[in-house]
């Protein structure tokens, strides 16, 4: 009931004006004023997100964003709502309206119980590791952001032929997932660190099952046709170079669109690379020429 009669509540908002920032290689200073809300959406799994657009009417072009997954229920449970608020705000000062929703279970969208209902299907476990389940996971978490793209199409707060989808970690496999359904609208597809699986036990490196993984990653490829860019970074823990490469190859090899990169070490571990703000010079010149290909 409360969030049928929030439609689109923003819970807080703030108006930002446009700050000078730094010109990347792809970019000139827009000087755009920008605004942060918290929005609780009312879709079939009721997702509260951060939202960060232009100022003014629109409609906008729509940027959603996939954050990753935590194992450990503590961690899930003091999730910050506003995982990539640099990012987002770079794509916000591009013109689009960022969407970046909150995973059942995680921090503010902790709403039920994670064993039974709706957050035990969408929260998106792999299953155990000797015969982990990639493929559903990442779909059902794109299904997520299809909801979110018709929800805001049908309130006519977007372009509805112009939608982008970033994620990150098992949110940039969602977005691979997603790619694999060639969704009206969606014209590109950015991720960041993508994959399930990493870290088995804490552990660099050790990952779950990664020929499954490739496996995966070509099925998804066989039916996908959305222009893809996939950033990567040397120190990745998660994802390293070997694995994500063919990755890569697996999904362009079955008829998959992906532009692949590779990025320096960055931090004490690349696979946090698009959280940074001091990344942002690193992957706006890689963004930023895609977008304007695309778009």
């Amino acid at each position: 009931m409360l969030l049928y009669l929030l439609r689109v509540l923003a819970f807080c908002t703030v108006t930002i004006p446009g700050l000078a920032v730094a010109a990347f290689a792809d970019d000139r200073p827009t000087n755009r004023a920008i605004q942060e809300e918290v929005w609780a959406i009312p879709v079939t799994l009721p997702t509260i997100a951060y939202v960060v657009r232009p100022v003014g009417d629109g409609p906008f072009p729509l940027v959603v964003m996939n954050h990753g997954v935590s194992l450990n229920q503590r961690e899930r449970g003091f999730f910050p709502i506003v995982e990539f608020r640099d990012a987002a705000m770079w794509f916000a000062r591009k013109g689009f309206m960022v969407v970046a929703p909150t995973g059942s279970g995680y921090g503010a969208a902790a709403l039920d119980d994670p064993e039974r209902g709706l957050y035990s299907l969408f929260f998106s476990k792999i299953g155990n590791c000797d015969n982990p389940n990639f493929r559903d996971a990442g779909l059902a978490v794109a299904l997520i952001d299809k909801w979110i793209i018709e929800y805001m199409t049908d309130q006519k707060l977007i372009v509805p032929d112009n939608v982008v989808v970033v994620g990150q970690s098992a949110g940039g496999w969602a977005a691979l997932a997603l790619s694999s359904q060639n969704v009206p609208g969606v014209r590109a597809i950015i991720t960041f660190a993508a994959g399930r699986g990493g870290r088995v036990g804490g552990k660099p490196n050790n990952n779950c099952a990664p020929d499954k993984l490739v496996a995966a990653t070509g099925e998804f490829g066989r039916t996908a046709r959305t222009p893809m860019l996939w950033i990567y970074i040397e120190n990745d823990t998660f994802f390293g170079p070997d694995l994500s490469k063919r990755m890569h190859q697996a999904y362009t090899d079955t008829g998959g669109n992906a532009e692949y990169h590779l990025l320096p070490p960055f931090g004490n571990d690349g696979h946090f690379l698009i959280g940074s703000p001091d990344s942002i010079p690193l992957w706006a010149p890689l963004v930023g020429p895609f977008l304007e290909k695309h778009r």
